[in-house]
């Protein structure tokens, strides 16, 4: 590589750094799907040894009970609460979708659904007692596994990718 970014072998073993000369034949969004997989993996991973997460909760996690879905809600829910339609419009999700993951939350203790009090017929989403201990859990792992991608990639190489994945995320 010319510019002096660090690669990492796996890498350049696939040819990811290479531009269309026989690199990988994956286009972006193929690397795009699969780096936010392993990076959600990891995420889970962390979470399931988590401290704080009660054992259940982290037994879940530890066996692959928690789908994308899941981790798009923690993504979406802010620690105030949200709509549930809000919730589905910002995670890209039909609305029948997230009524489907916030039933199997509901049932694992992690949210609790009421009326929104500006709205009776909408239902606003809010953490339970749990379900604070799994966002902070999502946040530290969150943040750990950012960290692994730095130590991996190189400081450089981690700083480029957040930016311009900034620049295409909220370029439209």
């Amino acid at each position: 590589m010319k510019t002096g970014l660090k690669s990492t072998p796996r890498a350049a073993e696939m040819g990811v750094h290479a531009t269309g000369h026989g690199g990988d034949p994956r286009h972006l969004g193929h690397l795009l799907g699969d780096a936010l997989r392993h990076f959600d993996g990891r995420v889970l991973a962390l979470m399931a040894a988590h401290p704080d997460l009660p054992l259940a909760l982290s037994n879940l996690a530890a066996r692959d009970q928690i789908s994308a879905a899941h981790i798009h809600l923690t993504r979406h829910l802010p620690a105030a609460g949200a709509r549930a339609s809000t919730l589905a419009q910002s995670a890209g999700i039909s609305k029948q979708a997230m009524s489907d993951v916030l039933d199997q939350c509901e049932a694992w203790g992690l949210i609790e659904r009421k009326s929104d009090p500006l709205d009776a017929r909408a239902k606003w989403v809010s953490y339970t007692q749990t379900g604070q201990l799994w966002l902070k859990a999502f946040t530290h792992a969150v943040r750990k596994a950012e960290i692994e991608l730095r130590d991996e990639v190189g400081e450089d190489v981690a700083t480029v990718v957040r930016l311009g994945l900034e620049a295409y995320a909220h370029g439209y």
